[in-house]
């Protein structure tokens, strides 16, 4: 009898599992099997212990430290995977204007005609801060201007503080490379997140005001606060005043 014809009769005598060559008992106790042999050390010295986990806000702060120029600092934040709204953006939204300005203008996070464009203030808010800007004589070109955090959170919700905690190392090392002389702060989630968490007021505005980055700032309403609220309109342009003011005394030596 063949194999192939030994292994049918077998089959069909019911037959379902393979036997071993010799016979085990079952009752008698197995030695329990050895210990696994333990990894060779790693080179060095070491002893295979694994690499100590770096948090996203740690690497968040090295990828920003590491950039010494703009275009650096582009590259780091398109780099960083770290946070979640990166997966979710269009685009990323950088600093855009002139880099040796003296005024640095720090917008809302992203919306949606900003992650489309992947411009700051773009859209019918960007139309409007051109209007803000031209009131008092300045150009967009003229100024740089970024949005708080690089990327659009989904459905424009406000950003969490997680994210927030994320994204602002890029702000603060864009601050400290282009070195600006004074910070205008567009919107309320700029304000609380650049001003010293000892500010009383509810609302800061109407003044300059000392910062965590050693810049002077200046916080008003966000073109897009205004627009939905056209009766803060006055007290947005008592800030613009004041804005245009202080530039001319900072030109003046003054």
């Amino acid at each position: 009898m063949d194999d192939l014809t030994a292994l049918r009769l077998q089959i069909e005598w019911g037959a379902d599992e393979a036997l071993e060559e010799a016979p085990v008992d079952r009752l008698h106790r197995q030695a329990a099997p050895s210990a696994p042999a333990s990894p060779p050390p790693l080179a060095g010295g070491g002893q295979g212990e694994a690499a100590p986990r770096i948090s996203p806000a740690e690497r968040a702060f090295q990828a920003a430290a590491g950039a010494s120029t703009l275009e650096e600092l582009r590259a780091a934040i398109a780099g960083f995977d770290g946070c979640a709204l990166r997966d979710t953006a269009s685009h990323l939204v950088f600093a855009e204007g002139d880099p040796t300005a003296s005024l640095l203008v720090i917008g809302e996070p992203p919306g949606a005609d900003d992650d489309r464009s992947g411009t700051a203030v773009a859209g019918a808010a960007g139309a409007y801060l051109d209007r803000m800007l031209g009131s008092i004589g300045l150009q967009r070109e003229a100024l740089l201007l970024t949005p708080l955090i690089p990327w659009r959170p989904p459905g424009d919700r406000p950003p969490n503080p997680g994210e927030l905690a994320l994204c602002l190392p890029f702000l603060q090392r864009l601050i400290a490379i282009v070195g600006p002389r004074r910070l205008l702060l567009l919107g309320v989630l700029a304000a609380r997140s650049l001003l010293p968490q000892s500010t009383s007021r509810r609302r800061p505005r109407g003044a300059w005001m000392d910062t965590t980055v050693g810049v002077p700032a200046l916080p008003t309403f966000s073109p897009a606060e205004l627009m939905r609220a056209p009766k803060d309109r006055r007290a947005a342009w008592a800030d613009l005043r004041l804005l245009r003011r202080t530039l001319d005394a900072d030109a003046s030596g003054g």
